[in-house]
């Protein structure tokens, strides 16, 4: 089968470098290790103890994730990265110690499962800050809090807000500052201590060092950095963190000199996606072949292929069709046969979606 192979000392340097960072602009973090799919064996792997001391908790969106986060180290502070589904609340508090949200009718049902099972479930509240994604809206904000604050078995401990993740709003300083003034109001007219501004990601890390970022915004939601390296404001790589944790290696399964063209009368019923084609090259043929990886395993938007001279030509369920040209070396060699790897650099969806695939094998390096 195709593999993906993981360097999890890459992923432990990158998560120290970014405790350390952070840590010196006295800033605190979340590690969400979602892209996992809850992976136990790359889970204890990467969540030593001397790894995440100087963690504030590590999160993930399904709670079969943090389960297997609990059962990983049952000390671990975790949290839970969306509105919980009234259908899971118990698991909510089971397996999370703070979860994010924005329903007073969850957060009702919340603190009425915390009194069963006789605990204190913390929350961070998140506000609506132009994302269109999850958030109560600002104008309802001090109403919510006061009905939240009479709950017994739910402690607020911040407010958040998440950018950059649908439609790719920035988290620029006069959104991010919005949060540190709703706090302050906040604590003002309660009298409640709110530790917790929860406003980073991966995406505002590189915001700190210009002092772009407001000195009370002091809690980072980060997966991004840590597991590749790069920040996706810019798309390129953060101060030192390592790129390459992830391969993907795919198997050359058929190889053949084959037509640039399909020949036959096109319909609407491919299942695959293709590459665009010149209708001028109906007679011009080149190398083909055929590696053991589909649509149900990942999309090819998110596979780099380290060989720049091999192009795309269409995907399958459960083939990808590749274009070798000539196949030669620089020195005339043959370049590739039939169980030869295409080596491949998966993007952050392509590596979720491996993980998920139960087709790759995966290798921990």
């Amino acid at each position: 089968m195709a593999k993906l192979q993981i360097d999890t000392e890459a992923v432990i340097y990158n998560i120290n470098e970014i405790s350390s960072f952070l840590n010196k602009h006295n800033k605190q973090w979340s590690l969400i290790t979602k892209v996992f799919s809850g992976d136990i064996n790359l889970l204890k792997s990467i969540l030593k103890p001397d790894v995440i001391k100087n963690i504030h908790s590590v999160g993930d969106s399904r709670l079969s994730s943090l389960k297997n986060l609990k059962q990983v180290n049952p000390d671990l502070i975790t949290i839970y990265i969306k509105p919980p589904a009234l259908v899971y609340i118990d698991e909510v508090v089971e397996f999370a110690d703070i979860s994010l949200n924005t329903s007073y009718k969850t957060i009702l049902a919340l603190n009425e499962a915390a009194k069963k099972q006789k605990k204190i479930h913390k929350i961070i509240i998140m506000v609506e800050l132009g994302e269109l994604r999850e958030g109560i809206k600002r104008n309802e904000l001090i109403s919510f809090y006061e009905k939240v604050f009479k709950l017994t078995n739910i402690e607020v401990i911040g407010l958040g807000s998440n950018l950059g993740c649908m439609y790719g709003v920035e988290p620029t300083y006069d959104k991010l500052l919005q949060l540190c003034l709703y706090k302050e109001l906040i604590q003002a007219k309660f009298n409640k201590n709110l530790p917790l501004i929860s406003g980073g990601s991966s995406i505002s890390l590189p915001l700190i060092e210009k002092n772009a970022v407001p000195k009370d915004m002091n809690h980072f939601r980060i997966g991004e950095a840590a597991f590749f390296g790069t920040s996706p404001l810019e798309n390129e790589r953060f101060n030192t963190l390592n790129t390459e944790a992830f391969v993907f290696k795919a198997n050359i399964i058929e190889l053949d000199e084959k037509k640039l063209m399909p020949d036959g009368i096109i319909s609407e019923a491919n299942i695959g996606h293709t590459a665009d084609y010149d209708m001028d090259d109906f007679s011009a043929t080149t190398t083909k072949a055929i590696v053991d990886v589909g649509l149900l395993d990942v999309d090819k938007e998110d596979l780099v292929c380290l060989d720049k001279d091999v192009d795309f030509v269409g995907i399958t369920s459960d083939m990808m069709v590749v274009d070798l040209g000539k196949n030669k070396t620089k020195d005339g060699k043959k370049k590739y046969s039939i169980g030869s790897q295409l080596c491949y650099t998966p993007s952050y969806m392509g590596v979720a979606r491996l993980l998920n695939s139960k087709f790759i094998d995966i290798e921990y390096l």
